[in-house]
């Protein structure tokens, strides 16, 4: 199966690259995030969504949360892309490992599960050209605001 994987370091601390995936305010400010359900939790519900209005949301992504440790991972399954242009697509598994030495923390993230087809194809571009900006964006917004 093909994967999305990405590679940073950070001058933060690992607790803080791992709460600024499951903090909605943080979800927020560095990745557009408007409305965010998560329980930090084994077993918790991990939901975000973007483009919300009155009539509805325009993407959101959802899963189950299989391992959770606020200081160094967040791991996501059946982590599922819903949007109101394509199929819904699913289930991935989205793993996020923050490892720290000395108030510097590499970032590993690993995006998942994607299957065959003219979507999924598609999703999988979006994604792999997207993680390494977004990526970027998160690195400075937590190098800012440290």
């Amino acid at each position: 199966m093909r994967k999305v994987e990405v590679s940073i370091t950070i001058k933060t601390t690992s607790e803080r690259v791992i709460q600024a995936f499951t903090n909605p305010a943080m979800l927020g400010e560095w990745w557009g995030v408007e409305k965010a359900l998560i329980e930090k939790k084994v077993g918790g519900l991990y939901t975000i969504a973007w483009q919300v209005t009155e009539k509805g949301m325009g993407y959101v992504s959802t899963g189950i949360i299989k391992k959770y440790d606020p200081n160094k991972i967040l791991e996501i399954v059946d982590f599922v892309y819903l949007s109101h242009e394509k199929p819904f697509l699913g289930p991935m598994n989205l793993t996020i490992r923050a490892q720290e030495k000395n108030g510097i923390t590499h970032l590993y993230l690993c995006q998942d599960g994607y299957q065959e087809g003219k979507d999924w194809n598609w999703y999988h571009e979006a994604v792999k050209e997207a993680w390494p900006k977004v990526m970027e964006q998160f690195k400075e917004y937590l190098e800012k605001t440290n």
